[in-house]
């Protein structure tokens, strides 16, 4: 587009933000105003960091080392190719408050699991010490974990820090195993960081990234 017809005026550009983009666009228009967050679009998934981990006790995502931003109303986290040191362990989640990590009994979760061979059954816990999720993770050959999960209000100083998760892992007998559910900090807080773990023993390996969903 000819650059006295950007966005589609001839003369003066009118101005451009988030929820009023004014023109007609071509692509590289588009593009431009995305790489400058002024593009109107709802929801928008934008990768914050990855981290490709061997051999560690945990995994952290902080704003001090610019691998956590607070800006975002929701986090959406993965974990991918997770394999552990210990066997039937599971995955837990804590927060970060101005840069201290919480570990006092203040979480509560509840999930729902279920083995391919047919057994079902719930986990919860009202004063623990994280959120837990990822359910019983073997350590034998091809046995490993993976799951999502989202997080609300993590960057407000006014509400509860809310998480909800889903993930799939073999388990210590090589059975299939999924597990849902949802978790809480309860207390207010602005949370500034992640911490991702295991209840016991070191990960072995994995792909873990976090990502913010824009505007939503």
């Amino acid at each position: 587009m000819a650059d006295d017809l950007k966005y589609g005026y001839k003369g003066a550009e009118p101005t451009q933000s988030f929820g009023n983009n004014t023109g007609v666009f071509d692509p590289n228009d588009i593009n431009n105003l995305i790489a400058d967050n002024k593009w109107t679009s709802f929801g928008q998934l934008e990768l914050i960091e990855t981290q490709t981990v061997s051999s560690v006790s945990f995994v952290d995502f902080k704003e001090s080392d610019g691998t956590f931003d607070t800006s975002y109303n929701v986090h959406f986290l993965t974990i991918n190719n997770l394999t552990t040191v210990n066997d039937e362990v599971w995955m837990r989640a804590k927060f970060y408050e101005s840069g201290v990590l919480e570990t006092a009994s203040v979480y509560q979760y509840a999930h729902q699991y279920g083995f391919a061979t047919g057994t079902f059954g719930e986990g919860k816990g009202t004063s623990s010490g994280s959120i837990q999720f990822g359910a019983n993770v073997g350590n034998a050959t091809s046995e490993s974990g993976a799951s999502y999960l989202y997080f609300y209000n993590l960057g407000d100083s006014s509400k509860y820090s809310f998480a909800t998760y889903q993930d799939v892992s073999v388990n210590q007998s090589h059975y299939f195993l999924m597990n849902f559910g949802s978790g809480v900090m309860t207390q207010a807080s602005t949370v500034d960081g992640i911490q991702f773990s295991l209840t016991s023993g070191n990960i072995e390996t994995a792909d873990v990234s976090l990502y913010g969903i824009r505007y939503s």
